[in-house]
């Protein structure tokens, strides 16, 4: 089984910029792009194969949930299908920041099932590109209790739009953010992606989103956008942690960025050629940060995203690039 492409769904934000369409190479006249969810089984807006290069590909136009129901364990696992069946538990999406995003939190497994019957929300970023002075907002940087948060976020506000009117500007930690830096989002964590910033962005199958703060903007209709004050009171982890910023050793050729319960990441670069065995019960998924090569037999490049199947999940890559990569 081949490594599989999917057509990807390019979102327009209100906050959405310019730079997804040239990362990935296509043309398309839709304005500020957001969001690139390459890889989805988000109901609605599962992802569906394209063609990979092959003759005759009996599964190009199958959605992504099609292809698990037809492979099963083969495709991504046997050990996460007999947990997920036919629901893919990971999102992979390319975010790209014009203007700040709002702040938000997500649920746990435990409340996003009570409140929505559905999986919450572990995320993690990874910064591609960033403007000179952009930030990531990540975490508290000072103890808050419940109800101080809601006095916070239900004050009025001093201006229609700016970081002065953030009621949380005084309680969020703030980072400077650069090139390669990564951020591991827990459920429960405080976060906001700032102006200026490029990233991907790794999560659990999850589209429930608490929006905390949104600086007065309006949507489309010229209404508010919908906060969620009451919803994130009890999503909130309200503890203040050393570091918001993950480390990991960029010198090396293939690095482990994030081993958690939802997914392990690495950061993989390669000149010329190189063979991985993750030796695990699982997909692969390989995002393309920069660069081009073939793997497994199917060729890949800069802003591209392949799900490579259980089975033959020993990637085999020829050429030279830097990756993400994520398994469960």
């Amino acid at each position: 089984m081949k490594p599989y492409k999917f057509q990807p769904f390019l979102k327009t934000t209100l906050w959405g910029g310019y730079q997804i369409a040239p990362f990935k190479g296509i043309y398309t006249a839709q304005p500020n792009i957001g969001e690139s969810w390459e890889i989805s089984g988000v109901p609605g807006h599962e992802s569906v194969a394209v063609n990979r290069g092959l003759i005759d590909d009996v599964d190009e136009g199958l959605t992504l949930t099609e292809l698990i129901d037809k492979y099963k364990g083969l495709l991504v696992g046997n050990k996460v299908y007999k947990k997920f069946g036919n629901k893919f538990p990971l999102l992979v999406k390319f975010i790209d920041s014009r203007q700040d995003l709002s702040v938000q939190v997500h649920p746990d497994d435990k409340l996003a099932m009570e409140r929505h019957g559905c999986a919450g929300k572990t995320e993690m970023w990874y910064i591609i590109k960033s403007d000179v002075g952009s930030k990531i907002y990540a975490g508290l940087k000072k103890q808050i209790t419940p109800d101080e948060y809601e006095q916070m976020v239900t004050a009025p506000v001093t201006s229609e739009y700016g970081a002065s009117s953030n009621p949380m500007a005084d309680v969020i930690a703030t980072h400077e953010a650069h090139e390669g830096d990564l951020y591991f989002l827990p459920a429960g964590r405080l976060h906001a992606i700032g102006a200026g910033n490029f990233l991907a962005e790794i999560q659990q199958t999850s589209d429930i989103t608490y929006r905390v703060y949104d600086f007065g903007r309006k949507d489309a209709h010229g209404n508010p956008r919908e906060l969620h004050t009451e919803q994130a009171k009890d999503a909130i982890d309200y503890r203040v942690w050393p570091e918001y910023r993950t480390s990991y050793d960029s010198t090396k050729p293939t690095s482990q960025l994030i081993n958690c319960p939802y997914f392990v990441v690495h950061r993989v670069v390669v000149q010329v050629a190189q063979h991985i065995d993750f030796q695990c019960d699982s997909f692969v998924i390989v995002v393309c940060l920069w660069g081009e090569a073939n793997i497994n037999g199917i060729a890949v490049h800069q802003g591209e995203t392949l799900l490579v199947p259980a089975c033959e999940n020993a990637l085999y890559i020829f050429g030279n690039g830097t990756f993400l990569t994520a398994t469960m």
